[in-house]
């Protein structure tokens, strides 16, 4: 699969393959897809054994990269259904840069656009991608993180404080 390489304002440079990409540590654009259900609690998926990175760790409830020539939002909503076995309205939040390298040799270097939306409905995540699914509140994943940190992804212990920033924000109008 070839991904989009970006220059720090998310312009696209250019494309590249996936693996190729988080061999050299290349910036490429990323999603993240936050999911709440009515009490407020985020919809967590535990990334399935075969992943190449980041195997078995509880992450936010979608992840992926657009393709050349794929609108970012039109990406997370086929991801979304694909990952997860549903759609919902998405909302774009906001962006970050982030890098993480991993124990594999591999690193992410991403600028992750970030989209929350709400949903109650029966999630059918697909096993290939996903191993196993909650809802959790932002409080116990919080106290999660603290006491369990290798238990999560590094994209979503990064994250996760910029979301409860977001939220704070659009809160206080």
């Amino acid at each position: 699969m070839e991904v989009i390489l970006v220059d720090e304002q998310d312009n696209a440079i250019g494309s590249m393959g996936k693996m190729e990409v988080h061999e050299k540590a290349i910036l490429h654009r990323a999603f993240s897809i936050f999911i709440f259900n009515k009490k407020g609690e985020i919809l967590l998926q535990k990334r399935a054994a075969n992943k190449y990175h980041s195997a078995g760790l509880w992450t936010n409830t979608c992840c992926s990269h657009p393709r050349p020539g794929e609108d970012t939002l039109t990406a997370a909503h086929n991801r979304l259904q694909e990952e997860m076995g549903f759609t919902t309205e998405l909302s774009k939040t906001f962006s970050f840069i982030y890098k993480a390298p991993f124990d594999n040799g591999l690193t992410e270097h991403e600028y992750d656009h970030v989209f929350t939306g709400t949903y109650n409905g029966i999630v059918q995540p697909n096993p290939q991608e996903v191993s196993d699914y909650c809802y959790q509140s932002v409080e116990a994943i919080k106290s999660n993180i603290i006491m369990q940190p290798g238990n999560f992804t590094e994209w979503f212990k990064i994250a996760l404080p910029k979301l409860e920033q977001y939220i704070a924000k659009q809160q206080k109008g």
